[in-house]
């Protein structure tokens, strides 16, 4: 048996020290330590195990942390941290307090740029290269590693169109794995690839476009004349079809990006070329690892599983209540059988959203329109302008990026479309690049808007049927990652009239308001508190933020002097805000105590736990009841 390698790489630099025979190994021992973390705990397996050769190839070819390299999204970042200083504690990996879901500044000077939302590598890579010219530092190399799914994300090719009219030196690896590219076969092929990235062909190249710089015979327009030429010769005899020969980009590829020795010839290669360049490689998500390889939807993040037998370890849960994505799925088919004009928009998590449950039944009428949050609130914007009912299902987290289609494109027409925010608040284990912490704050000032949280399960099947009646206008409803708490749900669909709350309890002395499945908490805490202090407290479910129930306000301004407000978003700018202008507007001085999150980045860790640092938990409820009434007692 081989003496074990990977134990010995506490950084790159021992990993630079070693022999490129012995990289394989190195590939090997990486891809079976991942395997056997995540199949004790949890986290994303499938991108990682592709890009193990990648990562080994990057920091053995390239100077980091001094060098940069600059990861898309982060899910394929799993050996990188490995890798560089981190093997001993990856056992913490998105734990609370442990290792970070995904490359991190704040962790690692390796982490180079913060990772989390897709297609922002090109655009912060080039940004970095650009900055090392400037500073004085063009040796220092960047590269940016980006997935054919992020790719697909519009701020991708606005950086590559960038980096083909800025001065910089910038390597770009589109990583492959599951794009319409072409495969290409034959000698040609490779022939063309060895020679392009051969390194006494490109001294000859820029020697000779040196001297033809000095005789006037070569400018910067003419080279990128010939930039594309060469791309356009390489392309017709590679059999590939891409957007890049339509730009200056100098383009590699594709490669077999598991064969870590050929990267490593091709990097070293290609490093020290001026200009900007991108090297295509061609990988399988969950290589080495079969059941992953067979089906990299469900592998992408699995869960817990037998790394022995590749058996998924799932929970029965057949008498547990249902998951909020899961009646979504369900009663959008429900209403797509009831209303033919109803169709659904997703950018790219139909397995996520549970949008894969009425594609299966109306494949004709769900589009999946990749890592593009923007165009799909824009494409629903078309398709109901033409009188279609979009329904169109982003995470929340994700939403952020579509906020001025939203304004611009959607509510100023007033079009009718419902936007359904999965993962909205608190997200546990991916951290703040994550928690759905924002949308109610960043969506309220917005006009002509309806924006709506459900209390449980039964009520997010009202507001969908509610949001696709006639004449709504943009329609929103968040509901959060998990579990509802009803198992018989699927009750008869019963419209709800927008802007109206609801009496979930009775009582005299404090109010507490809730948007949202957190109510459920605060209902628990109330009844808790009340057997232990004799107090009482009324609990009223708001239902929508915008328009908000201004009787249900009135109500409470008039009958009340304690006010608390409890949301899963940030404090600032949602539902306790509202109730404070509210007060304010309308005269009264009731104390008003607003729960949420903080006004601050939430780490990862388990929901219960975030809860609980955020203070929005039963137990903080309860204290703040217990504060309030030991202020009436003291006159404070």
């Amino acid at each position: 048996m081989a003496e074990q390698i990977l134990k010995t790489i506490d950084s790159p630099k021992e990993l630079r020290a070693l022999n490129q025979s012995v990289l394989p190994q190195v590939c090997d021992e990486l891809r079976q330590m991942i395997i056997e973390e995540l199949s004790r705990n949890p986290g994303h397996f499938g991108s990682s195990l592709g890009t193990i050769e990648l990562t080994v190839a990057l920091h053995y070819v390239f100077n980091t942390p001094d060098d940069r390299i600059v990861w898309d999204v982060g899910h394929q970042a799993y050996g990188h941290k490995i890798l560089t200083g981190r093997r001993d504690t990856f056992s913490t990996n998105r734990k609370f307090k442990g290792l970070r879901p995904f490359p991190s500044p704040a962790e690692s000077e390796y982490d180079t740029f913060t990772c989390g939302h897709a297609s922002n590598s090109i655009s912060a890579a080039l940004g970095m290269a650009v900055a090392n010219k400037k500073n004085g530092n063009p040796k220092r190399k960047v590269v940016a590693v980006i997935g054919d799914g992020a790719m697909t994300g519009g701020l991708a090719f606005e950086g590559l169109n960038n980096a083909s009219t800025t001065d910089n030196d910038l390597l770009i690896i589109l990583n492959d794995n599951d794009m319409s590219i072409s495969h290409s076969v034959g000698g040609m092929r490779n022939y063309l690839t060895r020679l392009q990235t051969s390194r006494s062909y490109n001294r000859f190249r820029y020697l000779a476009s040196r001297v033809l710089y000095k005789l006037g015979m070569m400018n910067e327009e003419r080279r990128k004349r010939i930039i594309r030429r060469n791309n356009h010769f390489k392309l017709r005899y590679n059999n590939t079809n891409n957007v890049f020969e339509g730009m200056d980009i100098r383009y590699f590829g594709p490669i077999d990006g598991h064969n870590v020795l050929e990267l490593v010839r091709v990097m070293q290669n290609i490093k020290n070329m001026h200009g900007p360049k991108l090297l295509h490689i061609k990988t399988t998500k969950g290589k080495g690892y079969k059941p992953a390889e067979v089906d990299s939807d469900i592998w992408h993040a699995p869960g817990l599983f037998d790394k022995d037998t590749g058996e998924r370890i799932v929970k029965c849960d057949k008498e547990l209540p249902p998951l909020y994505q899961d009646v979504f799925g369900e009663t959008l088919l429900e209403l797509m059988n009831e209303n033919k004009k109803i169709v659904a928009v997703t950018p790219a998590m139909p397995l996520g959203c549970s949008m894969d449950i009425p594609m299966k039944v109306h494949p004709n009428r769900c589009f999946d329109v990749g890592i593009a949050e923007g165009h799909a609130v824009t494409f629903s914007g078309g398709l109901s302008k033409e009188g279609m009912i979009p329904f169109c299902n982003i995470y929340s987290t994700f939403m952020q990026r579509a906020y001025d289609n939203l304004i611009h494109d959607i509510a100023i027409q007033k079009l009718n479309m419902v936007l359904c925010l999965d993962r909205a608040g608190l997200v546990g284990e991916d951290g703040p690049t994550h928690h759905g912490a924002f949308d109610l704050a960043y969506l309220r000032s917005i006009p002509n808007i309806i924006i709506s949280s459900p209390y449980d399960e039964i009520e997010l099947r009202n507001l969908m049927y509610t949001g696709q009646l006639p004449d709504q206008g943009p329609f929103v409803i968040r509901y959060p990652r998990g579990r509802g708490l009803i198992c018989d749900w699927k009750k008869p669909f019963s419209p709800i009239v927008v802007g109206t709350g609801r009496e979930i309890k009775s009582g005299n002395e404090i109010a507490v308001l809730s948007i949202g499945p957190i109510g459920n908490l605060a209902y628990e805490a109330i009844q808790e508190w009340e057997k232990s202090s004799g107090k009482s407290a009324a609990l009223f479910d708001m239902r929508f933020l915008k328009p908000i129930d201004t009787d249900l306000l009135h109500r409470v301004g008039k009958e009340f002097k304690h006010i608390i407000t409890i949301e899963n978003g940030t404090v600032l700018g949602g539902l306790g805000s509202a109730v404070t202008e509210f007060m304010s507007d309308n005269g009264y001085k009731p104390s008003i105590k607003r729960l949420g999150l903080p006004d601050e980045f939430i780490e990862h860790g388990a929901t219960p736990k975030l809860l609980q640092i955020c203070n929005i938990d039963k137990d903080a409820i309860i204290n703040t009841l217990n504060d309030i009434v030991k202020s009436q007692d003291t006159g404070l």
